[in-house]
């Protein structure tokens, strides 16, 4: 899969994983590793950008004794999220038309 591409996919990913709920990064990255190949070292870095652009939030909570950092959408967060659903529809029409779409009869 192209880098840039999946970049993007990333970011939609674990945004849509944290608007069902806060969660911490290894368990972000078993949910996404279901459909997409990662790591945690890929997702990290993918977590401190979307922070940084104000898109998400963290806090620690304490879990079996040791301090755990979870994750939280914000408002600018789900902004976002919403922003690359319609681009990712753009995006099927566009692929539905190049791989032959269910409707092909246009």
């Amino acid at each position: 899969m192209d880098p840039q591409l999946k970049k993007g996919l990333l970011d939609a990913c674990v945004l849509h994983i944290l608007q069902e709920g806060d969660t911490y990064g290894y368990k972000l990255t078993q949910e996404i590793s279901e459909f997409m190949v990662t790591s945690e070292s890929s997702l990290y870095p993918v977590l401190r950008r979307l922070e940084t652009q104000g898109c998400l939030e963290t806090y620690s909570s304490e879990h079996s004794g040791r301090l755990r950092r979870y994750y939280r959408i914000t408002a600018a967060g789900i902004t976002r999220l919403n922003e690359y659903k319609e681009e990712l529809l753009e995006q099927r029409r566009i692929i539905d038309y190049i791989i032959g779409g269910e409707d092909e009869n246009g």
